[in-house]
């Protein structure tokens, strides 16, 4: 059974459409996250590998679409940063998703109150 839109009270309109727009933004927490989680992973990898080199070896990073001799020092000490930065916007990104759980469980508890028979 379901329920015309048009026949519905504008707030449990405005409610429907509100959810519709967290759900998508929840989607797109998840989408950063994940791209979050690969960008760790890969930095794991390299910092992994630059430290199993001699602090004399040649390494190169990769700069837009080139690659450039680098320091191994100097390149580790980039990617350790990246590392924090990356895991702290892990973080953030894991808190708005869980407030964005929270508020969409609580929209939909909310709008099913609203759309129940009286």
């Amino acid at each position: 059974m379901g329920t015309n839109l048009d026949n519905l009270p504008e707030d449990v309109k405005k409610k429907i459409m509100d959810l519709q727009n967290l759900q998508i933004q929840l989607q797109n927490l998840r989408n950063t996250h994940d791209f979050l989680e690969n960008q760790r992973r890969e930095t794991d990898l390299a910092i992994e590998e630059l430290e199993k080199v001699g602090p004399d070896a040649v390494v190169y990073k990769s700069i837009g679409g080139i690659m450039v001799k680098s320091e191994r020092d100097k390149l580790l000490d980039e990617k350790k940063s990246l590392k924090v930065s990356t895991e702290m916007r892990l973080k953030t990104v894991k808190q708005k998703e869980e407030r964005s759980i929270q508020t969409l469980e609580n929209m939909r508890k909310s709008l099913q109150a609203d759309l129940q028979p009286k």
